[in-house]
């Protein structure tokens, strides 16, 4: 059997991986020149740097197994130090503990980054008529009505921002938080939603990282994969469009841009949702009109660095986050030479970081030249941590529509498209505007999604597949 996998980010290999496994012949296609999609390694003053993602959820195992699967078992690395802050009303304070995407546990959480009226406003949600969510709501909207404002202002918006780029009050509790979402249904409050969640000390859990990198950055993770399913037999094609895809007889046909038609028994699109409302216009209207109404984010990141030796101090723990209600440029920092061992080795003598900008409906700043993003973010930068110095290197990477916007009624709306989908045989949908939108997530929707493709395909002896 032959599958034609479209789209080469990690959801996409992941998938071809997956197909290979089971036997299955794959053409990969992927319209840009190079593989990755949101995985992508270059260097900055020669020091390789993630331009992308810089993490994996070590929680959850699918990255750490595919990881594992491609040779980069020994790569696997967790970061020098944990320690985040967030940078509110001017100062910079540590990331409170004991909370579920800034939700708190107890209101004592939040002292130092709450005010004294803020810190009240928690502690009421206790008094008020107990929880009631029969459907899905924006976790700001139900922070804000249990706790108050600030809290989604100070806490719960600078995380999302971090994760989806996104407005906390439209962000679904459902498709984001799932774990919070289900234990709200069953507590009366809001405070004893989170403390049912918080984990029981052990020894297990004690020295386990929550996020985990690689040697080189998690960019390369998708360049192994590749190399794995193009030496396994896989077809790897970049800078081709598929600009159609109709049924036929055999299976399906993909109309290339380049005048070729790829007759296969299934296809899997492993692309954004607008990418996929195009292709399933013809033949899944209903699906492609639910795609198409999904919406989309786009940032930035400024990764510089420094010679150690012209910064009066370096910055300490992993980074910072940066409450948009405080109208700041940027909304995000990582010390990457702090927090990964392997890239201050890289060169000792520099120091690098980066910074994230941009927001869901708040594009403006991409729109700046270079210079100008490099400029904002020293500015902030210096105004935070006390960063005086000029870079001797930097890179902009703009991530136009990157992060999906994951609102109220998005898993309704991803089940409403799978079950229209359900009645083609042989075509699968996978990729982070579908099963989340973490690393771990796209690898686990893929696998998922070519092994629910499988079962649909027909068995026994097939013709070949033609052009």
């Amino acid at each position: 059997m032959h599958v034609i996998v479209v789209g080469g980010g990690i959801s996409g290999l992941a998938a071809a991986h997956r197909l290979l496994a089971a036997g299955v012949r794959v053409t990969l296609l992927e319209s840009d020149r190079r593989l990755g999609g949101k995985l992508h390694t270059g260097r900055i003053a020669g020091v390789p740097v993630d331009l992308g993602a810089e993490s994996l959820l070590a929680r959850r195992p699918e990255a750490i197994e595919l990881a594992k699967a491609v040779g980069l078992g020994d790569a696997l690395r967790p970061p020098s130090v944990t320690t985040a802050g967030i940078w509110s009303r001017g100062t910079l304070r540590p990331m409170p503990q004991g909370q579920v995407m800034g939700v708190p546990a107890t209101a004592a959480a939040l002292a130092g980054v709450l005010s004294d009226a803020g810190l009240a406003r928690i502690a009421r949600d206790t008094e008020l008529p107990p929880l009631d969510l029969s459907e899905d709501i924006g976790i700001g909207r139900l922070v804000a009505d249990r706790m108050g404002t600030e809290v989604v202002d100070r806490l719960v918006d600078p995380l999302l921002g971090g994760v989806y780029a996104g407005d906390a009050y439209r962000i679904s509790l459902r498709a984001a938080v799932p774990k919070l979402y289900e234990a709200a249904r069953k507590h009366d409050s809001l405070l004893a939603a989170v403390r049912s969640l918080r984990p029981a000390p052990s020894a297990a859990t004690a020295n386990t990282p929550v996020f985990t990198g690689i040697e080189g950055g998690v960019g390369t993770l998708a360049a192994a994969v590749a190399e794995n399913v193009a030496g396994r037999g896989a077809v790897v094609e970049t800078g081709v469009t598929v600009t159609g895809l109709r049924r036929t007889a055999r299976g399906w046909a993909a109309a290339l841009d380049d005048g070729r038609s790829l007759v296969a028994d299934g296809v899997l699109l492993a692309v954004p949702a607008p990418a996929a409302a195009r292709l399933l216009a013809a033949e899944a209207p209903a699906a492609a009109g639910e795609l198409a109404a999904v919406e989309y984010a786009s940032m930035a990141l400024i990764t510089m660095a420094f010679r150690r030796s012209e910064l009066a101090r370096l910055p300490r723990g992993s980074g910072f986050l940066v409450p948009a209600v405080d109208g700041r440029t940027i909304k995000a920092a990582t010390f990457t030479s702090g927090k990964w061992e392997w890239a201050a080795a890289a060169d000792p003598g520099l120091f690098v970081l980066r910074t994230s900008v941009g927001r869901y409906a708040d594009e403006g700043p991409l729109e700046w030249d270079d210079t100008d993003l490099v400029r904002v973010a020293l500015g902030d930068l210096e105004e935070a941590v006390g960063l005086r110095a000029t870079p001797v290197d930097q890179v902009v990477t703009r991530w136009w529509q990157g992060l999906p916007q994951y609102t109220v009624g998005h898993d309704s709306r991803v089940a409403r498209v799978r079950g229209y989908l359900a009645g083609l045989p042989g075509l699968g949908l996978c990729g982070a505007a579908y099963d989340g939108v973490g690393v771990p997530a796209c690898i686990g929707g893929a696998e998922q999604a070519a092994a629910d493709l499988l079962r649909t395909l027909p068995t026994g002896p097939r013709g070949e597949a033609g052009e």
